[in-house]
């Protein structure tokens, strides 16, 4: 009889996550954010630094962020990606105008001082932009821990240009990128090279190394990398990515919710919704609720084995020292041919072992008895 296998569900390309549950998930985490900061308010008699009272007298967490997980069966990817993903978010996280940005660039520095400074680039954009920093400035700047603390204080969102992106982890250190907060947003600060028969022009002798966009493509470019949500690609099976906050309304977590599922899905998880397990909402320190689940365990037959083969997995590896090391499948072992005179094993002694034993016992009794008979 062939072994039996531990099957699952068809594969299921064209999953979606539902709405209705989205909204509702959405909706009890929300409140139950509210009613714990409210609990917990009344009961150290304090007021929480990150509540805010609104004019009808609510009670609301601006601060707390909400967190979209998703679980997957297989690493998403092989390797740390250095270089986050950006995902449009309908709502945007970065609302506040009195936010501060700063703008890391690649060399020289001077040039893109000069196109945020003209008239073609967005004056209220312009306003935000606190400061504008190459690559190599920052570097000879910012090298010691208190001046990289300083740095990020003094903003509240930091732009990258995705030429250096990745080297700005040696650049600014653990600072910024022990955490999420404040980690650098990729931009498209160069501009793009016309295409000529499918392939993009060479750069011509003689022409200006500075290859900067206009103005409008990068004030565009910063407004949409503000504008979305940072996803942090790891050899990992969770994936967690901030969708918005706890004052926020539970239509915008649901909307922000069903727009980050369908593009990381679609964009960077492997096999796509046959590779995705669950995913959940969350806040900082509250349950996860579900919002979508698959039916399946497993990606595909490769991850499925028999039962024989489970056992085989089961049972404890024996150390082989100075020897290969064999590899487990379940075959039977080598019969072994019988033991020459040098290699036969010394009869068992278990009973003279429990004689000494005995004998030993009864020695350190008398000797106990003669002991207190001195004291007596």
């Amino acid at each position: 009889m062939a072994p039996s296998k531990q099957v699952v569900a068809a594969p299921q390309g064209d999953a979606h996550i539902d709405p209705d549950q989205t909204l509702k998930a959405s909706k009890a985490l929300l409140a139950h954010i509210k009613k714990a900061s409210k609990q917990k308010s009344e009961s150290t008699g304090k007021k929480n630094i990150l509540d805010e009272i609104e004019e009808d007298g609510s009670l609301t967490l601006a601060e707390t962020p909400v967190w979209m997980t998703l679980t997957t069966k297989r690493h998403i990817v092989d390797t740390n990606r250095l270089k986050p993903a950006k995902i449009p978010l309908p709502h945007p996280l970065h609302t506040n105008v009195h936010e501060s940005i700063c703008l890391i660039t690649a060399d020289p520095q001077r040039a893109y001082k000069n196109i945020v400074a003209s008239d073609e680039f967005p004056a209220e954009l312009r306003a935000r932009i606190g400061r504008v920093i190459g690559y190599t400035k920052l570097r000879a700047k910012y090298r010691q821990y208190e001046a990289q603390r300083q740095l990020f204080g003094e903003h509240d969102i930091f732009l990258g240009d995705d030429r250096i992106i990745n080297r700005l982890p040696q650049a600014l250190g653990k600072t910024f990128y022990k955490t999420t907060s404040k980690r650098p947003i990729p931009v498209v600060l160069q501009q793009s090279r016309p295409k000529a028969k499918g392939k993009r022009a060479s750069r011509q002798k003689g022409e200006e190394e500075i290859n900067a966009a206009s103005p409008k493509e990068i004030a565009a470019e910063i407004e949409k990398a503000i504008n979305s949500a940072l996803v942090a690609l790891t050899p990992s099976t969770n994936t967690a990515i901030k969708v918005g906050y706890a004052s926020w309304e539970p239509e915008q977590i649901a909307e922000n919710i069903q727009a980050v599922a369908t593009a990381l899905v679609e964009k960077h998880v492997p096999k796509k919704w046959n590779n995705v397990k669950s995913i959940f909402v969350k806040g900082s320190e509250t349950t996860a609720l579900p919002i979508w689940q698959t039916e399946e365990l497993w990606l595909d037959g490769k991850d499925v084995i028999a039962d024989s083969d489970a056992k085989t997995l089961e049972q404890p590896e024996k150390a082989n020292v100075g020897k290969k090391r064999k590899s487990l499948e379940g075959n039977k072992e080598e019969k072994k041919g019988p033991l020459s005179k040098k290699q036969k094993l010394p009869a068992s002694n278990d009973v003279t072992l429990q004689k000494q034993i005995a004998e030993t016992k009864t020695r350190l009794r008398k000797q106990k008895e003669k002991a207190k008979a001195a004291l007596d």
